[in-house]
């Protein structure tokens, strides 16, 4: 059965209240939803979330990759004749590989493509993907995620997690000022919580050190991108004086990222997130070579990501063992609407069930796409 046709999403979904880090605030999703449909009319959906300081790309950038290098390759390809027993591995493969054009690397764009096709093959047989992923766990517990912002800001954020019974928390931080917020939150959540930070690049080695000083007291778990993205080498003269252990998040962007950070032996852990690493294929990828390497996994999200990259996280997070921290499905906890008929939100401490219907398991709403859709584009 082969792919006939596609759709372009390009999709603004506003939140309900707005989310800051120190390279970006933002108050709604800026996801790309692509549908790949077959000739008897099953339809799989993927989702890339374009982000300019992460992977280079911009919405309208992937809209037209997607539509004029990725689409050509996919649109006539036969369903029937993808490997089952390794079908992230066979879908990546049918697409092209592409050069790095300066902090471009197009994985956002993969990604959405990737997804619709896997979600399509695996409806085409009326199989989850659970099938190529199999749960090592149950049910998937979520970190919550306090926000840069304001004192009382930040204080209500950390009580709204205490409330909600998290009992691993991620806090944005953007400078020196953030150590009297860090001790503020320790107090709120109490000792037994695992407070881990994220600075989203906005030290410099001199500046970092002198925070990370600061704030070890207060029994972090690790810091998350604490400079821009630059040579691993960097990173890894950081991360020997550090007294606080060091993640990679936009530092880690392609496989080759992940050999060059083990390679200068420069991070103690990698944030993993399937938009940024160019789909589940190169995920996986990624997450061997950190596990072989001794390295700690986070597997992330994008903010503003809708429920099919929340379901697709889902899937990977329940079957990935030894994962250290788990972020996702905020879904209407953060967009105003999500466009699956089924509630892929995280519960009470942040815990989630997995997914079991066939592809990732959720039913994308065509009437909500095409509400919050800016603009769309169909290709036959």
């Amino acid at each position: 059965m082969k792919i006939a046709s596609a759709c372009i999403y390009a999709l603004k979904i506003p939140f309900v209240e707005s989310f800051s880090h120190s390279l970006s605030e933002r108050d709604c999703s800026d996801s790309i939803v692509v549908r790949v449909t077959t000739e008897s009319g099953i339809s799989g959906f993927g989702e890339g979330v374009p982000r300019p300081y992460v992977t280079g790309e911009t919405c309208e950038a992937s809209v037209e990759y997607v539509k004029n290098e990725l689409l050509p390759w996919i649109v006539g390809t036969d369903l029937d004749g993808i490997d089952l027993k390794r079908p992230f591995e066979t879908v990546s493969s049918l697409l092209p590989e592409p050069a790095c054009e300066g902090a471009v690397a197009w994985n956002a764009s993969r990604c959405s493509l990737e997804l619709a096709v896997i979600d399509c093959l695996f409806r085409h047989y009326d199989l989850s993907v659970n099938r190529a992923l199999p749960p090592a766990s149950q049910a998937v517990t979520y970190s919550g995620v306090i926000t840069c912002g304001t004192t009382a800001n930040v204080e209500a954020a950390a009580q709204r997690c205490k409330a909600a019974g998290f009992k691993t928390i991620k806090m944005k931080v953007s400078g020196d000022e953030d150590a009297e917020r860090v001790a503020m939150v320790r107090d709120i959540l109490g000792s037994s919580a695992s407070i881990r930070l994220d600075a989203n690049g906005a030290f410099n080695p001199d500046t970092a050190i002198r925070f990370l000083e600061s704030v070890e007291k207060y029994d972090i778990e690790c810091i998350e991108q604490p400079m821009p993205r630059g040579s691993p080498t960097d990173l890894a003269a950081l991360r020997s004086s550090s007294p606080i252990p060091v993640m990679a998040d936009e530092s880690i962007v392609t496989i080759k990222d992940a050999h060059d950070l083990v390679r200068c032996k420069a991070v103690d852990y990698f944030n993993l997130r399937i938009s940024k690493c160019g789909g589940i294929h190169n995920t996986l990828v990624i997450s061997e070579i950190a596990r072989s390497a001794g390295i700690g996994i986070q597997l992330g999200c994008q903010v503003g990501e809708t429920a099919i990259l929340s379901a697709a996280g889902r899937h990977l997070a329940a079957h990935l063992q030894g994962l250290r921290f788990v972020e996702g499905s905020y879904s209407t906890h953060l967009l105003v609407e999500d466009i699956s008929e089924e509630d892929i939100r995280f519960g009470p401490t942040g815990r989630a069930s997995t997914l079991a219907g066939a592809g990732f398991g959720i039913t994308v709403c065509e009437t909500l796409l095409n509400k919050y859709a800016e603009h769309t584009i169909l290709v036959s």
